[in-house]
């Protein structure tokens, strides 16, 4: 095999693996903003706070790695209820400059906790032995943790899409993002719908947040760097969209991974312009309801 076509594969695979763990802290964000409306710039925070929580439960506790993803979600999740009931709730239907100022606020409380209790150095994850081999395919070895977050990125995938297609949570969802006010005369629930959602796109956020502390790092600087990547993937996809957020994570996570290897002094030019491409023509997004 070529040189260039071990370069082009190297690139495809770990641009898959990227593309994932973008799918996974960004699809929660897609979906709670398009059904409740609010600009949720604290997202990126959860994302970072589930890396941390992996990182103290497996450094200082000792706990494996794969229930410290889990523990990392769930403990997540349990924070967000109180914050979205108490935070939150107050600014649905405000405008969105009182939103952004809340959110942005509360990522930059969070950012300062994070530094004080562990600094400002970048930390990493302990992983098992079988996440630290490689695959071999087509003679040339792929590392095992990127296949594990390929795995755990479709199964998300097909997941949050049969769930919303095929479960009456998912149809309540639906509905909400639809006509929140025929969803309310219909009886659904609204308040506790908005609660549900956000906690479960915060844990999907940590989830995101602990897969990602291997590949591109974890400081307390995550929260806002990676909070604009996200809100690229979610323009190009279309607000409230699982599908579209897949294919926007997989053409962004690509685009960026080439632009390192190939052109690493554009930064994330290819990115954007990606975006920008995207929205001359469809304003809504690739999947995204006008």
């Amino acid at each position: 095999m070529s040189p260039s076509l071990h370069a082009a594969l190297s690139i495809l695979f770990d641009g898959l693996g990227y593309a994932m763990i973008l799918f996974t802290m960004s699809v929660g964000l897609s979906v709670t903003m398009g059904l409740m409306g609010v600009v949720n710039l604290a997202h990126g925070a959860f994302a970072m706070l589930g890396g941390y929580v992996a990182m103290v439960v497996t450094t200082r506790l000792g706990l494996p790695f794969l229930p410290a993803l889990a523990l990392a979600s769930l403990t997540v999740l349990a924070a967000s209820v109180p914050v979205e009931r108490t935070l939150y709730q107050r600014i649905y239907r405000r405008p969105e400059l009182q939103q952004m100022l809340l959110t942005i606020g509360l990522t930059m409380i969070l950012m300062a906790l994070t530094t004080f209790a562990f600094g400002p150095a970048p930390v990493s994850l302990p992983l098992p032995d079988f996440l630290n081999g490689q695959i071999i395919l087509a003679g040339r070895g792929f590392p095992v943790y990127r296949a594990f977050i390929v795995l755990i990125g479709v199964t998300l995938f097909i997941v949050l899409r049969l769930g919303l297609e095929r479960t009456m949570l998912g149809a309540k969802i639906r509905a909400a993002v639809d006509n929140p006010a025929m969803a309310e005369a219909a009886g659904i629930d609204t308040r506790w719908l908005f609660t549900l959602t956000f906690a479960l796109g915060t844990a999907l956020a940590a989830l995101g947040g602990a897969l990602a502390v291997n590949v591109v790092g974890l400081t307390p600087r995550f929260a806002l760097e990676y909070l604009v990547v996200l809100l690229a993937v979610i323009s190009m996809g279309g607000l409230g969209t699982v599908t579209g957020t897949f294919v926007a994570s997989l053409v962004i996570g690509t685009i960026e991974n080439a632009g390192r290897y190939l052109f690493p002094a554009g930064g994330a030019f290819f990115i954007y312009a990606a975006v920008v491409l995207v929205l001359l023509y469809r304003p809504a997004g690739l999947y995204g309801r006008s």
